[in-house]
C-alpha cells in the first residue's frame, strides 16, 4: 500500500503536489473515489433522520426565494380555504425572524403546553396555528444565530400537538437557507407551492428555489402569480403591471401557474385587520381564486398518492 508522507497535512495538498506521479501509477481516480465516498459517509452522520409528523397526512411548503411577494397572504388564505372545505388544516409560521401569522390570523394568546411538554397550537377560523411570534414579545426583535433558529423551528414543528391533520401548510422565509434545508431533511414534504410576482428579479430567485427543492426530491406543485395585475376602480379593466414575464420562466421552473392574484388594497387590508379575504368577502373574485387554489392542491396531493401506490 502507498502511504501519505508525514509532512503532508491534507489529501488535497498531497494530490496537488504529486499529480504526475499518481497519474503514472493510476492512483488518482482511486484516491478521489475513496475520498468522495468517505465525505458522503461523514456528511450523512450529521444529517437528521427524516420522520413523519404523527397524525399529519401531508405537509405543503409555501416558498418563493424573494421576500415581499405575498407568501404569508397566500398561506393564510389557502389554509382558511382548505378548512372551509372541511379539511383538517394547520398553519406553521416558519419565518422565525419576521413572523406575521399572529397578525394575519388574529391570534395573540400564548399557546398552552400539555402534560407531555408539547405546545398546543391555538385555533382560529378552523385552522391550527403556530408561530414564534406567539412565544416572544410582539415588538421585540429576534436576534438569534443559526442553531437557535433551527432549535426553535424543531420545537414548533415536532414539539407541537398538530395531530390529527390532513394538511399542514408551512409559510417559509425568503431564500433557500437553514429553514428550508431543515424542513427538507427532517420531515417528508408532499410538495412546495411557489409564490412570485411576475417580474424577472422575483422569478429568477423562485426558479433557484424550485431547483433546491427538486434536489431533495420534493415536487413543485405549482406557481402562484401574485400582484399580477391591478383592476381599475372606474372601468374594472385589468391592467398588467409587470408584463407577461412569467410565461418565459415556467419552462425553467418546470411547473404551471395555479392562480393569478391582483395587487389590491382589499387583500392587504384584510391581512392587516386579521381577517382573511376569503372570510371577509366570501363571494368576491379573490375568495373564489383561493377556493379554486385549495381544490387544486387537494387534487394534486390525491393524484400524487395514487401515482405512488402504482409504483
Amino acid at each position: 500500500m502507498f502511504s501519505l508522507p508525514r509532512k503532508t497535512k491534507s489529501l488535497g495538498l498531497f494530490l496537488r503536489k504529486n499529480t504526475q506521479f499518481l497519474t503514472k501509477c493510476n492512483l488518482t481516480s482511486q484516491i478521489k473515489k475513496n475520498y468522495t465516498a468517505r465525505q458522503e459517509i461523514l456528511m450523512a452522520r450529521g444529517l437528521p433522520k427524516k420522520c413523519a409528523l404523527p397524525g399529519v397526512e401531508d405537509i405543503v411548503v409555501v416558498a418563493s426565494g424573494k421576500g415581499g411577494v405575498g407568501k404569508s397572504t397566500v398561506s393564510v388564505n389557502l389554509a382558511v380555504s382548505l378548512a372551509n372545505m372541511g379539511i383538517r388544516t394547520g398553519l406553521l409560521d416558519g419565518d422565525i425572524f419576521g413572523p406575521s401569522l399572529p397578525l394575519m390570523m388574529n391570534i395573540r394568546e400564548e399557546p398552552l403546553v400539555d402534560d407531555n411538554n408539547r405546545i398546543v397550537p391555538p385555533v382560529n377560523y378552523g385552522v391550527k396555528c403556530l408561530s414564534i411570534g406567539l412565544l416572544t414579545e410582539q415588538n421585540k426583535a429576534i436576534i438569534w444565530r443559526g442553531p437557535l433558529v433551527m432549535s426553535a423551528l424543531q420545537r414548533l414543528l415536532k414539539g407541537a400537538v398538530w395531530e390529527p391533520l390532513d394538511i399542514l401548510i408551512v409559510d417559509t422565509p425568503p431564500g433557500t437557507g437553514d429553514v428550508h434545508l431543515s424542513l427538507s431533511q427532517n420531515v417528508p414534504l408532499s410538495g412546495v407551492l411557489l409564490v412570485s410576482t411576475p417580474q424577472v428579479a422575483a422569478l429568477q430567485v423562485a426558479a433557484r428555489g424550485a431547483q433546491m427543492y427538486r434536489t431533495f426530491g420534493i415536487p413543485v406543485l405549482g406557481l402562484i402569480e401574485n400582484m399580477s395585475y391591478a383592476v381599475c376602480g372606474n372601468c374594472q379593466n385589468s391592467l398588467e403591471i409587470y408584463g407577461n414575464t412569467t410565461e418565459t420562466y415556467l419552462e425553467q421552473i418546470q411547473t404551471k401557474v395555479l392562480a393569478s392574484l391582483p395587487l389590491d388594497g382589499t387583500i392587504t387590508g384584510c391581512c392587516d385587520a386579521g381577517v382573511p379575504v376569503v372570510l371577509q368577502y366570501k363571494t368576491s373574485a379573490y375568495a373564489k381564486t383561493f377556493q379554486n387554489l385549495a381544490k387544486q392542491i387537494v387534487k394534486l396531493l390525491k393524484k400524487q398518492k395514487q401515482e405512488i401506490k402504482k409504483e
